[in-house]
């Protein structure tokens, strides 16, 4: 077997990825800050120790309860982390080898892989201005071979669902949200589980509801879905003796579900609040400037800012701008799926998806959450005025 790895190969990136530019003042990153109460947390994890409760034990069920009875959904099935959610859901919804599932090139790369590792196909359409799927190029996309609609409600913005809830009624297709950044989001004051087969949603320490590593969960409100997932999440056991299915191995640790059960009690709230003012300061403060693009904001949707994205004219230099005056600017992402090497495959070429394209050359995340101040936020509009005044 060919061996295409590069001969300089970092098999572990993430420590590097994760370290925090302590020069900068106003970070993306909030990994220290966010735990900063361990010890509380501590506590509770003794407690899950004594009683040896280490996989899909009470604290599971428990978080299971919390997140139905938070996001109004009748169920919950906890998970290993928010991929295997996707595939899990793609799996127990029989698409595989030979199917094609209509997605967004404008995503992190597990929305894809899971599609891919399912066996089936990957179809794009491009996005809008606001970075969600093109809901009116749908239909046109959908072939014989189509099976499913997989949308990603970006940044925690929700997708035009109750257009794609039609188009998928009306050709006969499954209907999944990869909701990874949407914890807390609405939809014409819905619950967004109300519009799909399936939500799937990651627990990973950079998203707004997160834990001390991988954790994810599925939303759906369909009860014999509910039960095969919970199946297949534990090798297909119905107890300890008897396997209906052979499946897979993707369970939540207890530990993990009782970190985020205290999180959802004592700071999901302030989390959610805090985002969302930031945004509107940064929406207000930002909206008189001609070179920077803002989304349109939509009285219908609960946006919850996983992510504040704006489009800009000269990115790099304003990025690099800012960093210089201690505001760490992101790109999410450069690439889109369709021009990375792994979908070579698809023989897709630049141009085929232009505003996938034109958001990875001239977005900028900028930091918007629960340790962002209102002073830090009013410094951060101050300073991309600054840096146009004269352009």
């Amino acid at each position: 077997m060919k061996n295409n790895l590069p001969k300089k190969f970092n098999y572990n990136y993430l420590p590097n990825q994760y370290k925090r530019n302590k020069s900068i003042s106003i970070n993306h990153s909030y990994l220290v800050e966010q735990f900063a109460d361990y010890k509380k947390i501590f506590n509770i994890l003794e407690k899950v120790v004594k009683k040896a409760d280490y996989t899909l034990g009470d604290e599971v069920n428990k978080f299971e309860r919390n997140i139905s009875s938070r996001m109004k959904s009748k169920h919950t099935i906890a998970v290993g982390n928010g991929t295997d959610a996707l595939f899990l859901v793609l799996k127990a919804l029989n698409i595989g080898e030979g199917d094609e599932v209509i997605t967004t090139p404008y995503t992190f790369i597990a929305t894809v892989a899971s599609i891919v590792t399912a066996g089936a196909k990957p179809v794009f359409v491009d996005i809008k201005d606001d970075y969600n799927i093109n809901e009116k190029n749908i239909q046109k996309a959908i072939t014989k071979k189509t099976k499913a609609i997989m949308v990603v409600n970006w940044s925690g913005r929700p997708c035009e669902l109750d257009e794609i809830t039609k188009i998928s009624k009306k050709n006969n297709l499954k209907f999944i949200q990869d909701a990874c950044h949407c914890i807390d989001s609405k939809f014409k004051n819905k619950s967004i589980v109300n519009y799909s087969d399936a939500c799937t949603f990651s627990l990973h320490p950079l998203k707004n509801l997160n834990v001390w590593g991988d954790g994810g969960f599925i939303l759906t409100n369909k009860k014999e879905l509910a039960k095969k997932l919970s199946l297949m999440r534990n090798h297909g056991l119905r107890d300890r003796n008897n396997c209906d299915v052979f499946a897979y191995n993707s369970r939540l640790d207890t530990i993990q579900a009782a970190i985020a059960n205290y999180k959802i009690k004592k700071k999901l709230n302030k989390i959610t609040q805090t985002r969302i003012s930031n945004a509107k300061l940064l929406d207000n403060l930002l909206s008189s400037v001609k070179q920077v693009t803002l989304p349109k904001r939509k009285k219908y949707l609960k946006e919850v800012f996983h992510l504040y994205q704006i489009n800009v004219i000269e990115r790099d230099k304003l990025m690099k701008y800012l960093i210089s005056k201690n505001i760490d600017a992101k790109v999410h992402y450069p690439i889109p799926i369709h021009l990375q090497k792994a979908a070579k495959f698809l023989k897709h070429k630049a141009g085929d998806f232009p505003m996938a394209e034109k958001m990875a050359k001239t977005s900028v995340s900028l930091p918007v959450h629960e340790f962002v101040s209102k002073s830090e936020i009013i410094y951060i509009a101050k300073t991309i005025k600054k840096y146009y005044q004269n352009y």
